[in-house]
């Protein structure tokens, strides 16, 4: 897959993963372990990562340490799930940035997408949990929960639906939904609140995220809430995708594209570049990054050398803050558009 760019393999290229970033060490590590996975994939080309927040490197380190071993070409590859924001504005935004300061040529590659091998990672981690479960209700009485991230961006979360009719397809359970973790609707509780109307004897709560953190953590405390009100319903939790082969692999193929210039978004449903339905105000936004204030934030959760319990969302006094470092659950100067589904009764200001 990757041979011609093998072919290449020289000081004057080099590759930046590019991550969100998290105050959860836990969550840091594991991205840090996906990186090494990278490079042993690829040995002799220079591979550097860097995040938007909450942790170091920040992305302009990555690109500073490539620059440093003399690369002239960077293929720079979101570590994303989906395409919303980060990958649409923030990340770019800063690449953008730094090649205009710079020189630098970098070349922007996609997401992971909707892709047979992460679709096929997340069949592996349902039939992990499947195996673990000890009840022997039949599939055809099993439901699947996806949980997304949530975005602002529906082509991202519509994305999400696409993962969960591919995975309910694929094994045939009985239904199969997708609910948020945050940003949109239907969120965790109101969601499976929902479901269990439906009479499933089995639900199967899937966090679809790359790492641990505050929001899987804040996914199990509210299945376990809901579980407990439904002691008649199996509710069986399922590991997110973290560091599995076919992740790796899919992030190969993005590097792939990049080289070869072929990594285009599917900019028809993009509501940056036309007019989507609902989201007409936000066609032709400027590309920036909001995260410029808490850029390399480094100071962790204190409850967080492990991964995350949550409890940092009843005390806000468990972040390290300072008056440059406040929480980024408060208020802040952010200038976002209003998105258009703030007010819904199962969507954000429900949580």
């Amino acid at each position: 897959m990757l041979a011609e760019f093998k072919d290449k393999n020289d000081s004057h290229l080099g590759l930046l993963i590019c991550g969100h970033g998290s105050r959860n060490r836990f969550a840091v590590n594991e991205f840090a372990e996906l990186v090494n996975s990278i490079k042993a994939r690829l040995p002799g080309i220079p591979v550097e990562h860097g995040y938007l927040e909450f942790a170091r490197p920040i992305l302009r380190d990555g690109l500073d340490s490539l620059r440093n071993r003399s690369v002239e070409r960077v293929l720079a590859v979101p570590a994303m799930l989906f395409a919303a924001a980060h990958a649409k504005n923030d990340i770019p935004s800063v690449l953008n940035t730094y090649s205009a300061e710079t020189g630098l040529q970098i070349d922007y590659g996609r997401e992971l997408g909707v892709d047979r091998l992460m679709i096929s990672a997340a069949g592996c981690r349902l039939r992990e949990a499947l195996e673990r479960s000890s009840s022997d209700i039949p599939i055809d009485q099993t439901l699947l929960a996806v949980v997304g991230r949530g975005s602002s961006d529906p082509d991202a979360n519509a994305n999400v639906c696409k993962v969960t009719r591919m995975l309910t397809e694929a094994f045939g359970f009985g239904w199969g939904e997708t609910i948020y973790s945050g940003v949109t609707f239907p969120l965790v509780e109101p969601g499976l609140r929902h479901l269990v109307r439906l009479g499933y004897r089995r639900i199967l709560v899937f966090p679809y995220f790359l790492f641990s953190g505050v929001l899987v953590s804040r996914i199990r405390k509210h299945t376990e809430k809901v579980a407990n009100d439904h002691p008649n319903v199996d509710f069986v939790p399922v590991g997110y995708l973290g560091n599995h082969p076919f992740v790796v692999d899919t992030f190969l193929d993005r590097i792939d594209e990049a080289f070869r210039g072929d990594a285009s978004m599917n900019c028809s449903l993009c509501k940056y570049r036309d007019q989507v339905l609902g989201f007409e105000a936000e066609v032709g936004l400027a590309q920036t990054s909001h995260h410029h204030h808490v850029e390399g934030l480094a100071e962790c959760c204190t409850l967080c050398e492990k991964e995350c319990t949550g409890a940092c969302q009843e005390n806000e006094n468990s972040f390290l803050e300072t008056p440059d470092n406040h929480s980024h659950h408060k208020e802040h100067s952010h200038t976002h558009t209003l998105y258009p589904n703030a007010e819904h009764p199962l969507g954000p200001s429900s949580l």
